[in-house]
């Protein structure tokens, strides 16, 4: 399928936030998916995985939502940019991340050539990003990949946990992670687990066993082949069962 591409500008509140835009070439209304980056931006990895998902059929965005900190924000897969990143997501307030993600989804549904179906997905800090989306929103779908920080006891910028909100969410939600992520202990995805059974969530979460963190970027050392195909094949599912 070919797909058109573009950058854009989406306003929040007096801010301007970047975004990545992909889609089919076609004059029809599709469902969109919004695609939260890692820590290193909307660099080359995430622009790549935005167009997959825009050739699956959806307008695909990819905000970053570091822009008030790092508006440019394109960093690499070593030391230098992992700090970099770190540093910038230190900065994150959970306000700031639910503007965002409320200014993304006025902006799609308003484009005109989006139904009234959205879904988001994302990684490590989007990861968390997503999961966030779907407690704060009303979307349709969401896939988080290796979300990190979402059962710590305070959420970004010392707000209430991430995890706390978790019988707001009214999508399916699909929550991946890596059994060998360091960064995310089992404690953490196994909170994540109950807190979905609890409170009656349409939600699925999935251990790969051989997977370390970023297992799903082909530019990392992590990349895991196997887990990142079967992660995909359920997101490309998820999205075609709820989007559609």
């Amino acid at each position: 399928m070919n797909i058109t591409t573009e950058d854009v500008s989406i306003s929040v509140g007096n801010d301007v936030m970047p975004a990545y835009i992909a889609r089919p070439e076609s004059n029809q209304s599709l469902p969109a998916v919004i695609v939260w980056m890692e820590i290193f931006g909307v660099n080359s990895h995430i622009q790549d995985v935005t167009e997959r998902v825009a050739q699956e059929g959806y307008v695909a965005c990819a905000p970053n939502f570091f822009h008030r900190v790092a508006p440019d924000l394109n960093l690499d897969y070593n030391e230098a940019g992992m700090n970099a990143g770190i540093e910038h997501m230190m900065k994150l307030t959970a306000d700031n991340m639910i503007a965002d993600q409320k200014a993304t989804i006025a902006y799609l549904t308003g484009r005109g050539d989006v139904t009234d179906k959205i879904g988001a997905m994302g990684f490590c800090i989007g990861g968390h990003m997503t999961y966030l989306t779907a407690c704060e929103n009303d979307i349709a779908a969401a896939a988080s990949f290796y979300g990190g920080g979402i059962a710590a006891p305070e959420g970004p910028g010392g707000a209430p946990s991430t995890i706390s909100r978790t019988g707001k969410i009214n999508c399916p939600i699909l929550c991946l992670f890596g059994g060998l992520d360091a960064h995310i202990p089992v404690e953490h995805t196994s909170a994540v687990h109950t807190a979905l059974k609890e409170h009656k969530r349409d939600g699925e979460v999935v251990i790969y066993d051989e997977a370390d963190h970023g297992f799903f970027c082909d530019q990392r050392e992590s990349f895991h082949a196997d887990s990142a195909a079967d992660a995909w094949t359920r997101t490309k599912n998820l999205f075609s069962e709820n989007l559609r």
